[in-house]
């Protein structure tokens, strides 16, 4: 019988069954990536974690535990347990955020990223009513204002609306609240000059790796979001700002950026979205993945609490069905929406077990077009005559829902999706709507004949 360290010496480096170097495996994609060699170390490494995932800018940590730490013995004591720390923003820091903001004459309040909580939305809401300030949400991030307040402007994210580009864009003022400005809040790193904008930046974020990483402000204010947004909910409102009629014209921009459009085929994305909106209350969490799909839910529904949107960040695939199953786990009480494509569905939707195994009555919403819409959007953009490995060929969505146990419904025309959601929102179990659009539904603004068409006339 060999001990456990004998035994780790024995199989590392020799690729061993399983083995892996899980610091070189996930170090770039995580905060900390770490392997515990000595059982005695466990709390030490396991405090720190949670402490470096928590703070600046939250993300994953990952911890390696090899095999015979599992039969290791230490005698140690436990760590205390580890609470995020507030990072509060110096008075005269928010002194010179009003001094800046009351010289404008087209300011831009931009809110993202995490960290924040009820009341921090609250304290921001109050802030921009204070002082009239329009305010747009970064991308997915729309629940952190209300989408109904007529200071809101709309997201600034993939297919953004022109008019709230334009505005990001002619900015005098450009307060960003948690937002790291990455790539597709930033229209490609298009709407901010690089390095040096040319609209005033205020940067305000948790952590400091992030002020300035691409873009330099001209205050840069390291923060918690609570923090922050308690200070500037205090600050002495401007009274008669410039900006007034412009912060109402940005409310109205977004408005009729959700004016419905003639969409092909029977069934209206359009209308679905905002008979969704009509219907599910204010407290209903939607979830979604990655895809052209995407972009209708994003920019017609109407976040307007917190804690509403689940959407990848990273803009990843699949995401929609196991974060809404998750949701639904931890408030039960509330409707829980997952809107996926096809081929994102397919991703994870055996998950449609778990649901049902606990009882979880989701609303899977599966929209088909029978394609990867996106790349084959690309693809009908660069190479219309070379489209290759974008067609699926699906089940019927239905009745693989009914197979797990689930409730399922096909849904070809417009008219026939309130009657389903209804059914669905009063279901003893998780439901699944098949909405089979027309494929020449692609995008929001444009057909494939049109795309191709456009690529010929060039």
């Amino acid at each position: 019988m060999f001990s456990s360290a004998r035994s780790a010496a024995i199989f590392s480096d020799r690729e061993a069954f399983q083995e892996i170097d899980y610091r070189r495996m996930y170090g770039s994609i995580a905060k900390w990536a770490a392997q515990i060699d000595r059982a005695e170390r466990i709390p030490e490494y396991v405090a720190r974690a949670f402490r470096v995932a928590t703070q600046g800018r939250p993300g994953p940590v990952v911890l390696a535990l090899p095999e015979d730490m599992l039969a290791s013995m230490a005698q140690v004591d436990d760590a205390e347990r580890v609470e995020p720390v507030a990072v509060h923003p110096a008075a005269a820091q928010i002194a010179e955020v009003r001094e800046r903001l009351a010289a404008s004459r087209q300011p831009l309040v931009i809110v993202g990223g995490s960290g924040w909580t009820s009341a921090a939305c609250a304290d921001m809401r109050r802030f921009a009513e204070a002082s009239t300030l329009p305010v747009a949400c970064a991308f997915r991030s729309q629940d952190l204002f209300d989408n109904d307040h007529q200071l809101y402007a709309g997201e600034v994210g993939i297919a953004i609306n022109p008019r709230l580009a334009a505005r990001v864009r002619d900015a005098d003022v450009l307060l960003v609240a948690g937002e790291r400005l990455g790539e597709m809040t930033t229209g490609g790193y298009t709407l901010l000059r690089v390095p040096q904008p040319g609209q005033t930046l205020i940067h305000v974020h948790p952590g400091s790796e992030e002020l300035g990483r691409v873009f330099q402000p001209a205050l840069a204010i390291q923060a918690s979001m609570p923090a922050f947004a308690a200070a500037v909910a205090g600050m002495e409102a401007i009274a008669s700002p410039a900006w007034q009629a412009s912060a109402a014209q940005a409310h109205r921009d977004y408005l009729e950026w959700q004016e419905p459009r003639p969409m092909p085929g029977e069934l209206d994305l359009w209308q679905v979205v905002a008979t969704l909106r009509q219907r599910l209350p204010e407290d209903a969490i939607l979830a979604n993945g990655a895809g052209n799909y995407t972009v209708w839910l994003h920019r017609l529904y109407r976040h307007r609490q917190f804690r509403t949107q689940l959407a990848p960040y990273s803009g990843s695939m699949g995401y929609g069905v196991p974060a809404a199953i998750a949701a639904k786990a931890t408030h039960p009480q509330r409707v829980v929406v997952s809107w996926n494509g096809d081929g994102c569905f397919q991703m994870n939707g055996q998950e449609l077990a778990t649901a049902v195994q606990y009882k979880l009555n989701v609303i899977f919403v599966v929209i088909d077009n029978g394609m990867y819409g996106t790349i084959r959007m690309h693809q009908e953009r660069n190479y219309p005559t070379r489209v290759h490995g974008t067609d699926l060929v699906n089940p019927d969505f239905a009745a693989l829902a009914r197979a797990y146990g689930a409730t399922g419904e096909t849904v070809t025309r417009t008219a026939e999706f309130a009657p389903a959601l209804e059914r669905a929102l009063v279901a003893d179990r998780p439901s699944l709507l098949w909405l089979k659009i027309d494929p020449q539904a692609i995008t929001m603004s444009a057909t494939i004949d049109q795309i191709r068409a456009q690529h010929a006339g060039r």
